[in-house]
């Protein structure tokens, strides 16, 4: 791509649900190395991310999932130190190319943490703030309602939108970030361990809202529950370590495999998933 900033590219036009194998890639990634203080933590990763489904990435502690999630919204620009190498193409256009802007990247690439963070505000202001501060034209209290019902939140906080978003329960909370991530128009949502800090009515809930908000968005999922990649995920990618050598002190993440979620499951093409799956190892 040119050093064309990724502000000016075009939205892709809406279009109907299309089978997997018709399905444009949102991201392509090659080659992906990404290191911290020279430091290797995940190396020479390939993969696709495709519209309008949910992609998983499993696998042991340490292995570069969370690494690798945070590359595709350039999130780890904010870590001192750290070095991307490869390509990362989002819509054909290059994330890391001279003159693209990281908080546009942010704004079009939504990311969904462990733990729910609101701000110290109300309801109402979490959901509002995002568009606030880029100045997204429309009405604000439509984008609130909408984002909110997006998030299958609305009914439950309607009437209570001027309380403070810390008294929501951690389910609700979990939503009410999500909605705050949908009122900015994102493309792309990015989820790190969406459901590990709440109780499990709530992450079911969660999970019925992942299968309805993939009917818009491609989403990216991060979670050491391999049931919950098996129930919400179209395609599974599984990472494991790789051990030190002697010419590299430090254990590095690798990508072994990606393939559809029942292949992953049922018969995965390398002998490290099945170990993983049958709980071998990890």
């Amino acid at each position: 791509m040119s050093d064309v900033p990724l502000r000016t590219l075009q939205t892709p036009p809406e279009r109907e649900d299309a089978p997997e194998a018709a399905r444009k890639a949102v991201f392509e990634v090659e080659g992906l190395t990404v290191s911290y203080d020279g430091h290797v933590a995940v190396r020479d990763v390939t993969f696709d991310v495709q519209e309008r489904s949910v992609t998983a990435f499993i696998g042991p502690s340490g292995c570069g999932k969370t690494t690798i999630l945070r590359t595709l919204n350039r999130m780890n620009d904010l870590v001192p130190g750290v070095t991307v190498e490869g390509s990362v193409r989002f819509l054909g256009s290059e994330l890391y190319a001279p003159g693209v802007d990281p908080v546009e990247v942010r704004r079009r690439i939504g990311m969904v943490f462990q733990k729910p963070n609101p701000f110290p505000q109300s309801i109402r202001d979490n959901v509002a703030f995002g568009p606030r501060s880029i100045g997204l034209e429309g009405d604000l209290d439509e984008r609130v309602e909408r984002a909110l019902r997006q998030a299958v939140l609305w009914d439950e906080v309607k009437d209570r939108l001027g309380r403070n978003a810390w008294r929501l329960s951690g389910g609700q909370q979990q939503r009410l970030c999500i909605a705050r991530c949908l009122a900015v128009d994102p493309e792309v949502l990015l989820m790190d361990e969406p459901t590990s800090a709440i109780d499990p009515i709530s992450s079911g809930r969660i999970e019925d809202l992942i299968h309805e908000l993939k009917r818009e968005y491609a989403i990216v999922i991060v979670t050491h529950n391999m049931q919950q990649a098996a129930r919400v995920a179209e395609r599974t990618a599984f990472f494991s370590v790789e051990p030190a050598t002697a010419a590299d002190s430090d254990p590095q993440g690798m990508l072994v495999e990606i393939a559809e979620t029942r292949r992953i499951f049922t018969s995965p093409s390398d002998p490290r998933t099945e170990a993983y799956i049958t709980g071998r190892f990890g």
